[in-house]
């Protein structure tokens, strides 16, 4: 009997593995909002990381996080440091290009709860007397995060997040 039962759950495992394999090695997660402001006025709330927690869908999740700005103030070469509770974990994010009023690119480094590297990018777009923003995520994903991907739609996971920034963004810059 015992031997049926570990035969069952190594045929389980070789599947879970075999499986986990066959799941893409990049993810792209993108959203999109139009903005009743003009696109100065979007551009400097995601140029400047000391803007932020004012969309952020991640800055409210730990009341007591530890956040460190340093590099330049806005713009090309701004970093930001942040360390909290489990929902937030730990990681560095450092502003590559800042275009002015239409985009803005991010490497995003996570440390805690697991290591991980992406880049995100910020799309803004007038459009009259609106702005398109299109706030996108890639990256690559290692072996644990195929794992992870066969139980959960990591961009649906992500994604509402993104949506949630957003619609902050939106009632932020709509001021």
């Amino acid at each position: 009997m015992l031997k049926k039962i570990a035969l069952v759950v190594i045929v389980l495992l070789a599947a879970l593995v075999g499986f986990a394999s066959m799941k893409p090695d990049t993810f792209h997660i993108e959203r999109t909002a139009t903005i009743g402001a003009p696109p100065e006025k979007v551009f400097a709330l995601v140029q400047d990381f000391h803007q932020w927690g004012a969309w952020s869908p991640w800055e409210k999740l730990d009341p007591a996080m530890k956040r460190t700005h340093s590099g330049a103030p806005s713009g090309k070469g701004a970093v930001y440091e942040w360390e909290g509770n489990s929902d937030v974990g730990q990681g560095r994010m450092e502003i590559l290009e800042a275009t002015p009023i239409s985009r803005v690119s991010i490497k995003l480094d996570f440390i805690k709860p697991f290591e991980a590297s992406n880049t995100a990018v910020f799309n803004l777009t007038p459009e009259g007397g609106s702005t398109k923003v299109v706030w996108a995520m890639d990256g690559t994903n290692n072996f644990v995060s195929k794992v992870m991907q066969v139980f959960m739609d990591m961009d649906s996971l992500i994604g509402k997040d993104f949506e949630a920034g957003l619609a902050n963004m939106k009632a932020a810059a709509e001021k």
